[in-house]
């Protein structure tokens, strides 16, 4: 299959979430082979490619940073970019983090059909899992195994009866990530706003971004797009997290209260040893 990348050039505006500023994206078409890069244009061009060995932090975000430049919450964007089966592109901000824009990977999947996709020379290629890998902390794990296509089956458990235990299995296509996994929107618990301000974080939370539980109810309930859009929410990042691996992971992802940290290293510890994948050319929908 040809690679791809979109067709012109696009963006996005609006606040970021953690630095709580005005923030422009650029998504620029990119040569064949080039992957997915970031770039500060406020750091005089200063550019990091998305890639799990560049993650430097991992809390409320995924981080990557290079020489300097620093680029914060890339998971959103990059879930959107793997849904939509971009391989080359290049995302030039001017600060420190994307636009939260709704809280989802939908807003910036809309973005990217704007553009257009133009399919370009050079084969597409996948990860496919040769053999389990396994990461885990205390009763939080992540793992890839073997399979046929990129499948996902995550759990999570919340001390709150608005979220309770979720449980949710699902088959990546791009049709059902537009449907399924996109829209859900990111989420955050009231009472830690003011101990997450206080550290520098959060800045730009609202609610009209994020799901915001407060007590046993959701604040703003208007918002919601499924019953159990927390673990969608958590595939989506997962799907960001993993399309750090520079091509699509072909393999079956189990989560269990898995984040960030997690997700990057489980990928740390998958391409340690070459004998737990192989590089192949990828189908049509990956």
């Amino acid at each position: 299959m040809a690679r791809r990348t979109i067709a012109r050039e696009v963006s996005g505006e609006g606040v970021a979430l953690h630095a709580g500023t005005h923030v422009r994206a650029r998504l620029l078409p990119a040569d064949p082979g080039r992957g997915v890069a970031f770039r500060r244009d406020d750091l005089g061009g200063m550019e990091v490619p998305a890639r799990y060995d560049r993650v430097t932090e991992t809390r409320l975000g995924t981080v990557i940073s290079e020489n300097g430049a620093r680029i914060g919450v890339i998971e959103h964007l990059m879930a959107a970019v793997s849904g939509a089966g971009i391989d080359d592109l290049v995302v030039a901000l001017d600060g420190p983090e994307p636009p939260i824009l709704d809280g989802d990977a939908l807003s910036w999947l809309a973005i990217i059909e704007t553009a257009g996709i133009r399919e370009q020379p050079g084969e597409r290629r996948a990860v496919r899992i040769a053999k389990r890998v396994e990461v885990e902390d205390g009763d939080a794990s992540a793992a890839l195994s073997p399979a046929d296509a990129r499948t996902f089956d995550f759990s999570i458990a919340f001390d709150s009866v608005v979220i309770g235990t979720q449980h949710y299995s699902w088959t990546f296509s791009r049709e059902a990530f537009r449907r399924d996994i996109a829209p859900a929107r990111t989420f955050g618990f009231v009472h830690e706003l003011d101990a997450l301000l206080a550290a520098g974080l959060a800045k730009g939370a609202s609610l009209d971004n994020t799901l915001a539980i407060e007590g046993g109810r959701l604040r703003n309930p208007a918002l919601q797009r499924f019953g159990d859009e927390f673990v969608r929410h958590k595939i989506l990042d997962a799907i960001g997290d993993l399309a750090l691996a520079g091509s699509p992971v072909i393999g079956h992802f189990e989560g269990r209260r898995s984040g960030h940290a997690l997700n990057n290293r489980l990928l740390r510890a998958l391409f340690s040893d070459p004998a737990n994948y192989e590089c192949v050319v990828s189908g049509a929908n990956l």
